[in-house]
């Protein structure tokens, strides 16, 4: 608590802790809690062992509170806010709901297991169901994307690529700024193609045509001529990671697309964010996993070392969840359909069933990717890329439904914590 020198006697009105208590609508602790985070001042009274309150000050921080609780401006606007003070932002986009999700009230996993990942995509946009969509990349797109991709060291990360690609297809986009609801869908058509495009392929050659998951494999996978089984998965994968609800990348991009920002630059919001260990990264760390164990043929001793050093199994858990991750139960499904997948899904449950021994955590999608991209010949960011490249679809998705709302409306308050000025000038 910091107290100070009495006032003089024509200083501002002043509040006992009671006074402040009731004020604030919270218990007089409540009050020395808020001195102590640098959020109200107090100064002792003359004489007296209680502390007063500057009311200014008070009714400031009560307008503040009561404009958190209601989602105020940290809200994300109307159908916002709740009172344990998380960010919600109203979206008719995608449910989370009793260990199940659905895009625009259909069944996410229903979904994926029937149409293609284009098609899905062009659902989550538009809410009509186009039975075979393509997406077509203009090739004045993908050269400039190509040689700007090109141009990056060796050991640049699939996030890096995705990122430098969206930024050079802008350039090439000069109408890039219109907004309407048919210009953006246009970009989306167009941008997820050419992303795809721009990456290097895997081995000495790369597709161009067809369904999106055919374009990607040839990207990501060493084995020249996948089965359908194969290509099946990877579609399925991409439509089952289109959206997750308001993600961490998520948000970046809805936060871009509040200001007005082009869906390229939103997209890169996101693409920003999706580096992180935590969310679009987290495959790769599941990959390394699985391959440990299948190298020393034990879940055991590899979980022993994960744990003894601290870190968090990965592929396990999801707070979203109690029960299995729905993604992972669907992907997990197509998987047991490819004979060279069985040891790694092995190797999976193993992991599954050694942790359970102290936490009993149910398998994610991260996990399911990482039997998908290790049985397939793929490389340990090869899931990044796939959750990129699908995430994509979303985020444009949430950029459109965006530029329908209020602008600037994802601008939460910050909450002041440091000391009250005004403080002395530092020498």
């Amino acid at each position: 608590m910091r107290d100070q020198e009495p006032a003089p006697k024509d200083a501002e009105r002043r509040l006992s802790t009671k006074e402040a208590a009731e004020l604030l609508g919270v218990k007089p602790e409540t009050v020395y809690a808020y001195v102590s985070r640098g959020q109200l001042s107090s100064r002792r009274v003359s004489g007296g062992r209680g502390s007063t309150f500057d009311a200014g000050e008070v009714e400031a921080l009560a307008r503040r509170n009561r404009r958190d609780r209601s989602g105020g401006s940290g809200s994300g606007g109307p159908g916002g806010g709740n009172p344990g003070g998380e960010l919600s932002v109203r979206t008719r986009l995608t449910l989370i709901e009793s260990d199940r999700y659905f895009f625009r009230g259909v069944d996410a996993v229903d979904l994926a297991d029937r149409h293609t990942y284009e098609e899905v995509a062009e659902w989550l946009w538009t809410g009509r169901m186009l039975p075979g969509s393509t997406f077509t990349a203009p090739a004045a797109f993908v050269s400039v994307a190509r040689r700007a991709v090109e141009a990056l060291p060796e050991h640049a990360a699939p996030a890096d690529l995705l990122r430098v690609a969206t930024v050079a297809a802008a350039t090439a986009d000069p109408l890039r700024f219109d907004l309407s609801e048919d210009a953006v869908l246009g970009t989306a058509r167009t941008l997820i193609p050419t992303l795809v495009a721009a990456l290097p392929p895997a081995g000495h050659h790369r597709r161009d045509e067809g369904p999106m998951a055919h374009r990607l494999w040839t990207r990501l996978s060493v084995h020249k001529d996948p089965d359908e089984a194969s290509l099946r998965a990877l579609d399925a994968a991409l439509a089952l990671l289109v959206d997750h609800d308001l993600a961490a990348s998520t948000l970046a991009v809805r936060v871009a697309a509040s200001a007005r920002a082009h869906p390229y630059a939103a997209v890169s919001a996101g693409l920003g964010v999706i580096e992180g260990p935590l969310h679009g990264a987290a495959s790769g760390l599941a990959h390394r996993l699985l391959q440990d164990v299948l190298e020393q043929g034990d879940a055991a001793p590899v979980i022993a070392d994960e744990l003894r050093a601290g870190r968090r199994v990965p592929g396990l858990g999801h707070r979203l969840y109690s029960g299995e991750d729905p993604r992972a139960r669907a992907l997990f499904a197509l998987l047991e359909q490819i004979p060279r997948a069985e040891p790694a899904l092995l190797a999976a449950r193993d992991i599954v069933e050694t942790t359970a021994r102290h936490a009993p955590l149910h398998a994610n999608v991260d996990l399911a990717l990482a039997v998908l991209t290790v049985s397939s010949g793929m490389g340990p960011t090869a899931g990044e890329t796939i959750f990129a490249v699908a995430r994509t679809a979303g985020w444009i998705a949430h950029a459109l439904e965006e530029y329908g709302e209020r602008p600037l409306r994802m601008r939460p308050s910050g909450l002041y914590a440091g000391p009250r000025p005004p403080q002395p000038l530092p020498e």
